[in-house]
């Protein structure tokens, strides 16, 4: 297949640096989530000033510096999918990020994982197009290979319960269906999102450093689609302690 046709040559027709200027003094720590609500929130609590801003067709991104408890930390919004997640994440390499903390929602393929509550991917089904093009092409790439410890620590300090285990990434929502999701969970998959694989690829290839986590939303596992805590405005409050979660690790490993 041509998604085979891996190239590891690592000078592009067009790249990252060329198209965005490195920025002195750069946080080396970023914190980046998907819901614009949440986002939003975020920036009206701590009111961080905007250091830079990169974009693209059809929307603007704003890079912010957040401080707190001594720490800088680059803060930004992802956009969802692959494709674009991944250009995003690429720009603010260049801009000088080393470490990420990502987080958002997925989608829970076992019914037993509680609407809202944290999930730590150990290594991701690469069900994308994105991360061919970054690493060799295998069915999984690990995932979170750093930081697991300290972050189950900030859990059990705030006492949270978490789930563990493979996550199926993919770019098809509605192509979902119950022989696929019968299948990933019978390869250990506990849940499904749409930019984990492609994201540690970039990460793998740049010699960066990514920390991505989730709070469960819909429910698969279920004869009838569960909708639970998708939507921007639902559990809004409880979404914002999650995202100080986010923060205080990238606070703990500056």
């Amino acid at each position: 297949m041509i998604l085979e046709e891996y190239d590891p040559n690592r000078k592009a027709i067009i790249n990252p640096e060329e198209l965005v200027a490195r920025i002195p003094d750069f946080p080396k720590v970023g914190v980046s989530c998907f819901s614009i609500s949440l986002f939003n929130r975020i920036l009206e609590i701590f009111h961080p000033r905007q250091i830079a801003a990169t974009g693209m067709a059809n929307i603007d991104i704003p890079v912010y510096e957040l401080e707190y408890n001594g720490s800088k930390i680059a803060l930004f919004l992802s956009c969802v999918g692959a494709p674009a997640c991944v250009a995003g994440y690429e720009d603010i390499i260049a801009m000088g990020l080393q470490t990420l903390v990502l987080f958002g929602t997925c989608g829970v393929l076992d019914k037993n994982i509680e609407d809202c509550s944290i999930i730590i991917p150990t290594s991701a089904v690469r069900d994308e197009g994105t991360s061919y093009h970054y690493v060799e092409a295998t069915d999984e790439i690990p995932v979170n290979e750093k930081y697991i410890e300290e972050f189950v620590m900030i859990l059990e300090k705030y006492n949270y319960s978490y789930t563990s285990g493979k996550v199926w990434t993919t770019d098809a929502c509605y192509r979902e269906t119950t022989a696929k999701l019968e299948k990933r969970k019978a390869s250990g998959c506990v849940c499904v999102d749409m930019e984990c694989s492609a994201m540690a690829a970039v990460a793998q290839f740049r010699n960066r450093t990514i920390f991505h986590f989730f709070y469960s939303a819909d429910n698969l596992d279920a004869d009838n689609w569960e909708i639970r805590c998708l939507g921007n405005q639902v559990k809004l409050e409880e979404k914002e302690k999650i995202a100080l979660l986010a923060i205080e690790l990238a606070c703990s490993i500056e």
